[in-house]
C-alpha cells in the first residue's frame, strides 16, 4: 500500500501548479465542479503535493490552500481534508467554523494522534480523523465512507437506465430487476458511489474483497465481465486502461 510520505518528499516548485486550471478556491465556482471536489487544507506543500497528485489521479477535483483563513474564505468543497497544525488559526476552530457554515464532509489529517486531539476534532464537527502517515488507498476509502454517511440521498443511485437501491441491494436496468451476486453488487456500488470517476483496481479490491487480499487481480476482471453481461448495457462499465473502471453513460 502506498504511504503518503509526511516528512521527507521532494519540494513542489510551484504551489499554483497544484490547482485545477481556472479555479480559485475563494471564487464562486469553487464548489461547482463536475464530480466530487476535495479541498486540501495543509501548510506543508510537500505533503499537499502528494495528496493533490494522488487524489487527482483517483478522479477527484482537487484544490489546495495553506491556511485556515483561505479555507473559510469560500464555499467548501464536497470533502475537506483539514490539517490541524495551520500557521494562522487553530485547526479545531477552523473545523468548527466549517461545520457551522457547510455540510461538507470533513476529514482531519494530522500528526496529532492523541485521544484528546481526536475527541476535540470530532466534537468540533469532523466526520473522520486520520493520523499521518497513512496510505492513499485508506484515505480514498475514508472519503467514500464519509460521503455515503453525509449524503442523505445516498440510498438510491440513478444513472441512466440503471437504478441501485443501496439499502435493499436491488438493481434494475430499464425497470427490469437484475440478480447480482454479493460480490458483483459490491463492485457496482463502488463504481456508483461517484459515477464517472475512475475507480482504481486497488480501491475496488479493498472495497469488494478485503484490504489484505493477496490473490490475483484477474479475479476482478472475471467479476466485472460477469457484471457487464448481466447489466446488458454496452459502455455502462468502462475500462480505463492502466487505471481502473468507471460507471459510463452506456450506449
Amino acid at each position: 500500500m502506498t504511504k503518503v510520505p509526511c516528512y521527507r518528499v521532494p519540494q513542489w516548485p510551484n504551489v499554483d501548479a497544484m490547482r485545477s486550471p481556472g479555479r480559485d478556491p475563494a471564487g464562486p465556482g469553487f464548489a461547482d465542479w463536475d464530480g466530487t471536489s476535495v479541498l486540501v487544507v495543509e501548510d506543508d506543500n510537500s505533503i499537499a503535493t502528494q495528496l493533490v497528485r494522488g487524489l487527482t489521479r483517483g478522479g477527484y477535483q482537487v484544490d489546495h490552500v495553506e491556511t485556515g483563513g483561505a479555507a473559510l474564505a469560500g464555499r467548501a468543497a464536497d470533502v475537506v481534508l483539514l490539517d490541524l497544525g495551520l500557521p494562522d488559526a487553530d485547526g479545531v476552530q477552523v473545523c468548527r467554523e466549517l461545520r457551522e457554515r457547510s455540510d461538507a464532509a470533513i476529514i482531519v489529517i494530522t500528526a496529532q494522534g492523541e485521544e484528546h486531539d481526536r475527541v476535540m476534532a470530532l466534537d468540533a464537527g469532523a466526520d473522520d480523523y486520520l493520523v499521518k502517515p497513512f496510505g492513499l488507498a485508506e484515505l480514498q476509502a475514508r472519503i467514500r465512507a464519509v460521503l455515503r454517511r453525509v449524503r442523505p440521498t445516498g440510498e438510491t443511485v440513478r444513472h441512466g437506465p440503471l437504478v441501485i437501491d443501496l439499502r435493499t441491494h436491488r438493481v434494475t436496468v430499464d425497470g427490469q430487476e437484475i440478480a447480482l451476486t454479493p460480490r458483483e453488487f459490491d463492485i457496482l456500488e463502488c463504481l456508483a458511489t461517484d459515477p464517472g470517476r475512475v475507480v482504481t483496481r486497488q480501491e475496488i479490491m479493498e472495497t469488494a474483497w478485503d484490504a489484505h487480499w493477496y490473490g490475483p487481480m484477474k479475479v476482478l476482471d472475471v467479476h466485472v465481465a460477469a457484471l457487464r453481461r448481466k447489466l446488458g448495457v454496452p459502455g455502462l462499465i468502462d475500462t480505463v486502461y492502466g487505471r481502473g473502471f468507471r460507471l459510463g453513460e452506456g450506449k
